[in-house]
């Protein structure tokens, strides 16, 4: 045991038994399971906790925000396939952290939220207990699974059923409701030490069925203009060598959604990236790999997809997401290791790669949006714009390509993910499936702690109002983040007119705001950038050094489109005001 709290004495000395409680059962838990990183904010309750945890030699982390901490846990559980662990006091913090929650489970991204809570008995008869919450009631709809510890003989249980829950199958978020009286309930320490549960082959291979692996190749041999996609499931999968070696085997094209870039580097030459619309629009037979038909992908039909009949061949563990938006016609279900693995096996050593004019065409169309889009990355405009700037950060991890980058706004993301090439696996986290504004600072610190690899993190300046002030943890940490912020003065843009009155418009920020005196003030480095060629040299100095740096990139306020590339999602009134 990692702690024990007392002894206590009867009639005789040597009647003298050891106990513990339920602060150190839930940490001696975490640490038989191999979970040494919390990420959270202390308070009531759990502010004795926190200390005790760190004490006994798991990594504490203190946030300014839950959301942020929970960000931080969801992007640790992709990057290391353990749930990460973020705590959070009850009721307004368990809701501050119930939204990083629901993004894991919508991610797909192995998280448990511990939350203390109030007293069952007050909770369930609402006689006003302080931040009174029925916590579990709250949580379930937005999460995989959701238990509550009521006795400290039951936290073993309780967490490996967390763990198991978060992990196997589609991974996902996983709430623990620990209620404040259970952390000092006391018991004996050997009958502790029996109790806790040691978590064994808690996401176990889940083998394809043989029939669909013959299926999907046959409808693979038909093909004469097969596509593949990999999503992050396939980046999350860490089955890296079996993947190349299908892609490079079967000589198909492949698209990589943005979290998924790096499985194959950017510039591989089957890389359909620069060609997107040509290969969704032209292909006959689709192999999804790790990736959903959801409104990232226009749901797998409409005119993205164009008037070329489809095929789709679907690798997922969870059987309910074949056939979601259109006919999945070969459904592979199980991991995506063994489903990968399967499909090497049975390719044999004489698969016939795609007919040339299929390759051809698609490298062409490559060559040509490369080269269009080439003198624009290269301007040295002021104030820069997008392109300008991005262009340096494009050089840059290709010169650093172990480094991570972190990347989210509105246009500062749709064409970060276009031109900033990614050379290695799981190296670009960005919004994900939902889309959201704010991970930006919690993702930077949990990618710092859990690679220990340098962190670029490229941000809107809108996306990252949402969690700035964490650039105060990025610093009392001393964490090699180097934050660089596309500042246009406003959201999109920042041109817009109020006409009825004196405000400022909905979507203006305060015009020529200083983002790198903020870094400043908590000790850390910042630097004002007005050209590309600043920006070049001060992110490298960043890279270099280690500190904590913020980069406030003068963005031109006329750059930018409304809403990014999806505009169209963005209801307008038809109606004019009379």
């Amino acid at each position: 045991m990692s702690a024990v709290v007392q002894s206590i004495s009867s009639a005789a000395p040597e009647a003298e038994r050891e106990l513990t409680d339920g602060f150190n059962l839930i940490i001696d838990a975490l640490k038989l399971n191999g979970l040494d990183t919390i990420y959270g904010v202390p308070g009531i309750p759990i502010t004795d906790f926190g200390r005790m945890a760190q004490a006994a030699g798991i990594r504490v982390l203190s946030f300014r925000h839950e959301q942020n901490a929970g960000y931080a846990a969801s992007i640790a559980g992709f990057l290391t396939k353990k749930p990460g662990i973020c705590l959070t006091v009850s009721a307004p913090g368990f809701l501050n952290g119930l939204t990083a929650l629901a993004h894991a489970t919508t991610n797909c991204f192995p998280m448990i939220l511990i939350s203390g809570s109030s007293e069952r008995e007050i909770v369930d008869l609402q006689q006003g207990d302080y931040e009174e919450m029925d916590q579990l009631a709250v949580a379930k709809p937005l999460c995989k699974a959701a238990f509550r510890v009521l006795h400290a003989q039951d936290i073993g249980i309780g967490l490996a059923r967390a763990i198991r829950a978060a992990v196997s199958g589609r991974p996902g978020g996983v709430y623990l409701d620990l209620p404040a009286k259970l952390f000092g309930q006391v018991m004996d320490a050997e009958e502790g030490r029996k109790s806790l549960v040691k978590v064994i082959d808690a996401a176990p291979a889940q083998l394809p069925a043989p029939d669909s692996i013959k299926r999907a190749l046959d409808v693979l041999k038909g093909a004469k203009r097969p596509l593949i996609i990999l999503g992050k499931g396939a980046a999350y999968a860490q089955a890296d060598d079996e993947i190349r070696q299908l892609v490079e085997k079967s000589g198909i094209p492949f698209l990589p959604m943005s979290m998924a870039k790096g499985l194959l580097p950017d510039l591989h030459p089957q890389c359909a990236g620069a060609a997107r619309s040509t290969v969704l629009k032209d292909s006959d037979v689709v192999l999804l790999i790790g990736a959903r038909l959801n409104w990232l992908l226009s749901h797998g039909k409409g005119k993205s997809w164009g008037d070329q009949p489809k095929k789709f061949i679907q690798i997922d563990i969870e059987p309910k997401e074949m056939d979601s938006n259109v006919e999945i016609v070969a459904p592979v279900v199980g991991d995506i290791g063994s489903c990968v693995s399967a499909l090497l096996a049975g390719m044999g050593g004489a698969w016939q790669a795609p007919p040339a004019e299929w390759t051809t065409a698609i490298a062409k169309k490559r060559d040509e949006n490369v080269a269009k889009m080439a003198p624009r990355l290269m301007n040295n405009n002021v104030p820069m714009d997008y392109h300008g700037a991005l262009g340096v950060l494009r050089t840059i991890i290709a010169e650093r390509p172990d480094a991570i980058l972190i990347n989210e706004g509105a246009n500062t993301l749709d064409l970060a993910r276009g031109v900033i090439d990614m050379h290695q696996p799981r190296k670009r986290l960005d919004v994900g499936t939902w889309g959201v504004m704010g991970i930006g600072m919690g993702y930077a610190v949990a990618a710092a702690v859990e690679t220990g690899k340098p962190v670029l993190a490229v941000e809107g300046d809108s996306a990252f109002g949402f969690s700035g002030m964490e650039v105060e943890t990025i610093c009392r940490y001393n964490l090699p983040v180097c934050i660089v912020i596309f500042n246009n003065n406003g959201i999109y843009r920042g041109t817009d007119v109020n006409v009825a009155g004196d405000d400022p418009a909905t979507t203006v920020f305060v015009k020529d705001a200083r983002y790198d005196r903020m870094m400043e003030a908590f000790g850390g480095v910042g630097v004002n950038a007005i050209s590309p060629d600043e920006l070049k040299r001060a992110v490298n100095a960043a890279m270099d050094s280690g500190k904590p740096t913020l980069i406030n990139a003068v963005i031109d306020p006329t750059a930018g489109s409304e809403s990014g590339r999806i505009g169209n999602l963005n209801p307008q009134s038809a109606l004019k005001k009379k």
